[in-house]
């Protein structure tokens, strides 16, 4: 089942509505497995390749998206432990300025990415079906289980959008 409204921020609706109807762990493991498929295929040297001034490398972007499902995971965990403690926002921009991919490969943040989501998928597959709807406040607004897992899927659909018609 998808998240109602009130169990995000509007922000997050882009994110959540790219994600396609089907379940949870399903969906984790399909999405995360086309985003893996496009990794593999590119060449190392793209890498480093940025398509405009100021814009992430190739690198960057597969840094974020760890960083961000990181962030988004842990966010459900507390929220599924039950804690009510109202959770900071976290700046992207302060985050990627602070990490240096540039003697990272592809294969290697590949490699963390998949450790990544399997942590999150396992995670998830332990909830029991009412966890999900349980709620929570981050960056000053409601979030539930569902909404945090829709975000990490939509927040790596979106990207690899981006890398595809960017990038590519």
């Amino acid at each position: 089942m998808r998240p109602k409204e009130n169990e995000y921020a509007p922000y997050y609706h882009t994110y959540i509505s790219k994600v396609p109807d089907g379940e949870v762990l399903t969906n984790l493991r399909h999405i995360h497995h086309e985003t893996q498929e496009l990794i593999a295929n590119l060449p190392e040297k793209k890498g480093d390749y940025r398509y405009a001034d100021g814009k992430w490398t190739v690198k960057e972007v597969l840094m974020h998206l760890i960083d961000t499902e990181q962030v988004m995971a842990y966010r459900a965990l507390r929220v599924a432990r039950n804690d009510k403690t109202p959770m900071p926002g976290f700046d992207q921009n302060l985050f990627a300025e602070n990490i240096d991919v540039s003697g990272r490969t592809l294969k290697s943040l590949a490699e963390e990415y998949a450790i990544t989501r399997d942590l999150t998928h396992v995670m998830f597959r332990h909830f029991p079906p009412e966890i999900f709807e349980r709620m929570g406040t981050a960056s000053d607004n409601p979030i539930s289980v569902r909404g945090l897992a829709y975000i990490i899927m939509g927040h790596e659909i979106h990207h690899r959008k981006v890398l595809i018609e960017k990038y590519l």
